[in-house]
Parts: structure tokens; sequence; C-alpha cells
């Protein structure tokens, strides 16, 4: 439908947005469809029987059924679907057709161009089929899109980048205190699991080798200029033994507390 022209589309006259009533049944037909359909749920629930095969649908689940489907729904009374249904018909050979089924993510767009397309009928506007034709093909690229886009990981928002990197820097001012993953998420006001994870997503490594790294860091620092000794460095940084200290600086840097020094 990619290369379809505008002008192709032959535009019925079944078309709407609606709210189905609480008893609402769309039955089996007789006969299979005869043209396209493109379905999509703006809100509530219910079940899209394709051809045999069932879908439970929701906001965001959009259909394109084609000729020679058979289909039947029914929906959660207490949660009533709020549709949009477009017939129509292509009058020339197409090659790219998108799936049957997908769930939109970003819907923004999609909605607004269904909104457009119904009400321009609604309110008769000037040039209304012309403009119709351009809007559907836009909503068939638009799914066509989105099959062909490879998933994007979705950018952490500039809230929590800030949260997370707050506690990076909270860890860096206060080497020497005995840091748990556990206070660190209640200080994000995160769970601990989620907290770790978005850490090691921003900072680049785990909340407990940050930790070290702040240390080891800290410890470097207080050796070549604050004229301190290995067991002192040691003690401000909250290490009991100092072996242990010194096999984890050694660890880090490639060389023992006393040659730093």
């Amino acid at each position: 439908m990619l290369h379809v022209s505008p002008t192709s589309f032959e535009l019925k006259p079944a078309f709407a947005k609606i709210v189905c009533e609480p008893g609402w049944k769309w039955r089996k037909r007789e006969i299979p469809l005869q043209n396209y359909d493109l379905f999509y749920v703006w809100s509530g629930e219910g079940t899209i029987v394709l051809n045999g095969q069932s879908f439970a649908v929701s906001k965001g689940s959009c259909f394109l059924f084609k000729r020679g489907d058979y289909t039947t729904a029914t929906h959660n009374p207490q949660r009533p679907l709020v549709l949009t249904y477009i017939h129509f018909d292509i009058n020339e050979p197409v090659t790219e057709v998108p799936g049957s089924y997908r769930i939109l993510e970003d819907t923004l767009d999609f909605e607004y161009m269904l909104a457009r397309y119904v009400r321009l009928f609604l309110i008769n506007a000037y040039a209304a089929e012309e403009e119709a034709r351009l809007i559907l093909k836009q909503l068939l690229i638009h799914l066509l899109r989105e099959e062909r886009q490879l998933p994007i990981e979705k950018k952490v928002s500039n809230q929590l980048n800030e949260v997370i990197h707050e506690i990076a820097n909270y860890v860096v001012q206060h080497p020497g205190l005995p840091h748990k993953v556990e206070d660190l998420a209640a200080r994000a006001g995160l769970s601990p699991r989620y907290f770790s994870i978005k850490f090691k997503e921003i900072i680049g490594m785990s909340v407990q080798s940050y930790i070290i790294k702040s240390r080891i860091d800290r410890a470097q620092h207080l050796l070549l200029h604050a004229g301190m000794n290995v067991t002192e460095v040691a003690d401000a940084l909250g290490y009991r033994d100092i072996f242990f200290f010194s096999r984890q600086f050694k660890q880090y840097t490639g060389k023992s507390p006393s040659e730093i020094r």
C-alpha cells in the first residue's frame, strides 16, 4: 500500500467512532469480508476472533481486516469498547499490506488521523474525500513503518537521570559511609531491584562496583596528597581489614597502596 496512489482508495460509507453498548456483539458473518476494514480500539476491553484466532484487545489494539476474513467480537460490558472502524477498498494491485494485528505503543498521531478522518465527513468539509484518501494512506504507512522499525529502548526520563546522578554524586562525596543498595534505593524513592537496573543503565556499572571505585579513587587521593599512611586511609574509608583494603586497591589500580604512596 506504500506505492498505491491515494486516488486508488475507494472509500466505503461504513466508518465511525463509536462507544459500544453493554450488550454489543459482532456476530459471525455468513460470508467473509468483501473489502478492507481498519479497526482500532481507543479504550475498553474485549475479544476479537479473526479467522478462528482469538485476540484480547484494549487501548492501542489495531486490526486491518482483509477480503476473505471472518470476524466475531465481544466485549466487557463493564468496560465497553470505544472503537473506530473504516471500510475501504483499493482498485489497483497491492504489494505491501500491513499485518492483520498489532498493538500500537505510540498512539497519539494515529488517533489524531483516525479522528480527523471521521470528522471530515461529520462536518461535510470541503474536499473531504480527497483528504480522507490521503489520511487513509498515512494510517497504513504508519502501520507499515511500525512493522519495519526495530524496537528502540525508551529513553530514561530526565527526572530519573537526575535522581540517579544525585545518588552517584552522594556516594562519591561520602566514600567512607557503609553504603547499601537498599539505603541508596530508598534515598532515590525506588525499589532496590529497579534502582540497581537503572543505576547500571545510566552510570555504566553496578551500584556495588561504583561504591568500591569511589572508595579506591578517594584512597588514591588521600595517599598521594593528604600525607596519610595506608592504615589511616583504610580506616577513613570504612575498611576494618587493612589486608582486604590492599587487595581491593590492587585489584582496581594494579598497584598496592604502599606503591602509590
